[in-house]
């Protein structure tokens, strides 16, 4: 097999990064069976796909299914803290695929990875943060003449798209794979839930038990990070603008507060809206010494980092690997981890490979989806079919070895039925 086109720190790793995929795929029992069952059936013969996405061992499992089912891939990072050099070896290495991903590149790096997987001329697109579709549509539109479709994985990014709706911008049909109810339900609440607390802790290696922990934003994520961080000991205050969703976090028994109140009282501050601004200079100029900042949103845009570094008259970096240290006016030190990046993969691996099994299969059942109803599809942001999300949870339950109930002739009948 020829090498494909790279752009990767070191092919020489690609047997580490071989055994790593290979681990994740233990916990990935889902996409295993819609890996066999493309390799059978070569759904995506002939079907380029550009993808820009997190370059992690879950993400391998993903792009090794659809190369299974007869898609071209080309990859590119989603976040450059993200990307696993080794991972990067692999798939080029050994799995076939076009990848332009190192980590820590710079965002010069990063715009041009996206356009180099675009100059593939893809007929469909997997997106996570809308950054391919974006920088298509402002500066390549051409790039996407052959282009019919795509996925979209992040709130972020289903937010964006919807904004290009809106303006008659968007040009695809593009699925948005994040508002499925067992996305929502594993990859957001436990996914992320976990994998933030797992970045903070291996970055600070701090104990949360007895501290006081802001969770910004009460979403399917927000609430994944408050239910964890509430489960290992801490104080949870969570700040929101959505009266619903804060009053919810009332009945949930957390306490509910604007940021004006909580930020001096944080130990921990973390935001999962996928707004920006939401810790401001205002905020960060109340926060105890030695506070903890982190952003668990896709973009760095949630944590003000220009009105952190105006305010700072000292910058420590790496005072730990992935945390760096503000040190303000008065001596209070304000602590930053992971950039106000993702931390949950800048300081740590994501999510677990068992939470990426689920989002994963939904993504590549949607791809074959949208190969097959090409024609017929218009643009906008579509809903993954709900035959999709529930073929993908019978397929996690079997592998679990779970069994559950099925209904009856008569209970059929009388869910369908107005007579009593």
């Amino acid at each position: 097999m020829a090498t494909p086109e790279h752009d990767v720190a070191d092919l020489g790793l690609a047997q580490a990064g071989v055994r790593r995929v290979e681990w994740a795929a233990r916990a990935m029992p889902a996409l295993r069976r819609v890996h066999d069952r493309f390799a059978a059936e070569r759904p995506l013969d002939g079907v380029r796909i550009a993808a820009c996405m997190h370059v992690t061992a879950e993400t391998a499992n993903l792009l090794r299914a659809l190369r299974a089912g007869g898609a071209e891939i080309a990859l590119a990072a989603s976040n450059p803290l993200s990307t696993q050099d080794d991972t990067a070896a692999a798939l080029v290495a050994e799995y076939g695929i076009t990848v332009h991903a190192r980590a820590g590149m710079d965002a010069e790096s990063y715009d041009r990875n996206l356009l180099a997987v675009l100059e593939h001329r893809p007929h469909m697109l997997l997106d996570d943060g809308c950054d391919l579709v974006n920088i298509a549509s402002l500066e390549r539109p051409e790039l996407l003449a052959e282009a019919f479709g795509g996925c979209e994985q992040t709130t972020t990014g289903v937010i964006r798209l919807r904004q290009m709706q809106a303006e008659g911008v968007l040009t695809l049909p593009m699925v948005a794979v994040n508002d499925t109810a067992t996305k929502r339900m594993f990859d957001n609440r436990y996914g992320t839930g976990q994998s933030t607390i797992d970045g903070i802790m291996r970055a600070t290696n701090a104990m949360l038990a007895g501290r006081t922990v802001v969770v910004a934003g009460f979403g399917y994520c927000g609430r994944g990070l408050a239910e964890r961080a509430r489960g290992m000991g801490a104080r949870v205050i969570v700040t929101e603008v959505d009266p619903v969703k804060a009053l919810d976090a009332v009945m949930q028994g957390y306490t509910v507060l604007p940021m004006d109140e909580a930020a001096p009282i944080g130990d921990v501050l973390v935001t999962v809206t996928g707004n920006r601004d939401v810790i401001r200079a205002e905020h960060i100029a109340s926060l105890k010494d030695g506070a903890v900042l982190a952003n668990s949103g896709h973009f760095d845009v949630e944590i003000d980092l220009h009105a952190l570094e105006a305010l700072a008259v000292e910058v420590r970096h790496e005072v730990r690997p992935q945390t760096d240290e503000y040190v303000l006016a008065d001596g209070r030190r304000v602590v930053l981890l992971a950039e106000g990046r993702l931390v949950n993969l800048g300081a740590a691996e994501g999510h677990p490979a068992a939470v990426m099994d689920l989002s994963f299969s939904v993504q590549a059942l949607t791809v074959v989806w949208l190969a097959r109803h090409r024609d017929t599809l218009t643009p906008g942001v579509l809903e993954v079919p709900a035959d999709i999300d529930t073929e993908v949870a019978r397929l996690e339950l079997a592998a679990l070895g779970v069994g559950i109930d099925h209904l009856t002739p008569d209970q059929e009948e009388y869910l369908h039925s107005w007579h009593v």
